[in-house]
């Protein structure tokens, strides 16, 4: 198993069933829900110095889903075009989410998530087995689909983990 590989499992294995699509729709709302309860103050609320705040961190999912599914159409498509990585934290440098309201992420990450899970679920089982090199890796336009979830759950472990305590 290559390093990539790797990296890739340990988002795939924390999805709780074989059913990925449904667990993309069940996280997506939980996700959303998390964050329609949270007070405007503590979304702006980092567990460490130089750590996203809770905003920031829904950006990231926004973003890593919307590059995830992007890849997965091109895949899909066959569009055998190498497509290139990104850097999650020049990204977040440019968030300005303190600029958003956080009802306004959400309405965003749902809509994501609503146009995600209708790309994937309108996929047949060769558009899903098509791969494609993105970052210098090949992946499967599934596993594309199956790593939106898994990132999604990584992050709200780590909230659970890192952001509600104490």
């Amino acid at each position: 198993m290559t390093d990539f590989q790797k990296y890739i499992q340990r988002y795939l294995d924390l999805i709780p069933s074989e059913n990925w699509l449904e667990e993309m729709e069940k996280f997506g709302l939980k996700t959303a829900n998390f964050y329609e309860t949270l007070s405007a103050d503590r979304a702006d609320f980092a567990y460490a110095e130089g750590k996203w705040t809770l905003k920031e961190l829904l950006q990231h999912l926004i973003d890593a889903e919307r590059i995830f599914a992007y890849r997965a159409l091109r895949f899909a498509r066959k569009d055998k075009t190498e497509l290139a990585g990104w850097d999650e934290e020049l990204y977040a440098q440019h968030y300005f989410s303190k600029d958003r309201n956080l009802e306004s992420l959400v309405e965003e990450f749902q809509a994501v998530r609503k146009s995600s899970v209708l790309f994937f679920e309108n996929l047949n089982a060769q558009q899903l087995a098509e791969t494609g090199v993105a970052n210098g890796n090949e992946i499967s336009v599934e596993t594309l689909g199956k790593l939106i979830v898994g990132h999604n759950i990584h992050h709200l472990n780590i909230i659970e983990e890192r952001y509600l305590v104490g």
